[in-house]
């Protein structure tokens, strides 16, 4: 499969004015890391990185070829960072960082959950505490996620992360004894109250109270 080619631009203005200028364009601005080189801002069409993502075979996970516009300069980089506003749902600035083939990366890996538990047909309830593993590996080697069959779940039975099955050449950062999943004690039976037969309810006694337009001393002389 051909490599997918991300073209960037350098970008000059960092401003306020300049980049919300540069949002109305349709444009995104975004700064490129790592690589052994300085950060280096830079421009990208907001069209051309949302096809990227939704196309590749990888999504945002993807390893891509980052050329900078009008020169013979590309390398391989990934998406580090997506800024999106919380009204309009827009890019609002991207982090990219350059990859090298050969050394490894750090990612964060979606968890999904397939089955339906034992445990949870028995009544239990389904407790998926980890959905995101964070591994480190060669970045031709970054899978799209890790999968649990949860079929053969029961009550009190769970799955660590030392656990998960993992591709080769991937090696999980997290702490190997944490719980992704599981399945709880059984839901707590509701019982209904039953009136016992024979017994009559007796209301508490109500404190005396004053009357109103009684004097304290009155009621003291009537005691």
């Amino acid at each position: 499969m051909a490599e997918v080619t991300l073209e960037v631009s350098g970008r000059d203005g960092t401003g306020k004015s300049a980049v919300r200028k540069l949002r109305q364009q349709g444009k995104v601005p975004g700064v490129v890391y790592g690589g052994h080189r300085d950060p280096v801002a830079i421009i990208v069409d907001r069209k051309a990185i949302t096809d990227l993502i939704q196309k590749s075979e990888h999504g945002v996970r993807s390893v891509f070829l980052l050329k900078m516009a009008g020169t013979d300069q590309q390398r391989h980089a990934m998406i580090k960072d997506i800024q999106i506003d919380p009204i309009n749902r827009k890019m609002m600035h991207v982090d990219f960082i350059r990859v090298v083939m050969d050394e490894v990366v750090r990612v964060s890996v979606p968890v999904v959950i397939t089955g339906s538990p034992i445990g949870v047909r028995e009544g239990g309830l389904l407790d998926f505490q980890v959905r995101e593993l964070h591994v480190e590996c060669l970045p031709n080697a970054i899978p799209d996620k890790v999968e649990i069959d949860i079929s053969e779940l029961g009550i009190h039975h769970y799955f660590r992360i030392s656990d998960l099955p993992l591709p080769e050449g991937v090696k999980v950062l997290d702490d190997p004894n944490r719980v992704v999943v599981g399945v709880t004690h059984q839901r707590a039976e509701v019982v209904p109250e039953v009136p016992v037969e024979g017994v009559e309810e007796v209301a508490p006694a109500e404190p005396e109270v004053i009357s109103r337009g009684k004097k304290v001393e009155e009621v003291e002389e009537e005691a």
